[in-house]
């Protein structure tokens, strides 16, 4: 099954596998060999801790190579939007604590709730599609349930 992702979420994948397998793996192979280079490797904690360095950034190149092969890119619309869909950005009013929040909505390999964007996969943003302006959305939060109403739908930036 394929991933929705926007075409900066994808190239941003792409820019982070180039630096893993370009910057990163090279700096730690390098020092693979320089432990190697400190004699007995059976007690030598350097060449053990920059193997260990080294399987992780394989297994984190796999991750993003399959996230890569599994993503479709999806095209953004520009404006327009009537309803809430992938890649819009919506504000919300916490009808509990009056407070507004802002969220783009995008795929999961993109979500990062630091950068305010909300996956269409977790609860929230299951909750939001295909919601209108002044309509509440009712969803259960880890912390609880929450309420909110949609104030405004717009295009990316």
């Amino acid at each position: 099954m394929k991933v929705p992702i926007t075409r900066d979420g994808y190239e941003s994948l792409k820019r982070e596998r180039e630096y893993l397998l370009n910057i990163k793996r090279p700096k730690i192979i390098k020092a693979i060999e320089e432990a190697r280079g400190h004699g007995d490797l059976s007690e030598n904690a350097e060449y053990d801790a920059a193997k260990e360095e080294y399987q992780f950034l394989q297994k984190k190149i796999a991750e993003i190579e399959e996230m890569i092969k599994n993503s479709e890119i999806i095209d953004v619309k520009r404006s327009g939007f009537t309803t809430i869909e992938f890649g819009c950005v919506v504000t919300l009013l916490n009808l509990d604590t009056d407070e507004e929040v802002v969220y783009t909505v995008v795929g999961p390999y993109e979500s990062d709730i630091e950068q305010a964007k909300i996956s269409i996969t977790s609860p929230l943003g299951r909750a939001l599609m295909g919601k209108s302006v002044g309509d509440e959305v009712v969803f259960s939060a880890p912390g609880g349930q929450r309420t909110y109403e949609v104030i405004k739908i717009d295009s990316v930036a």
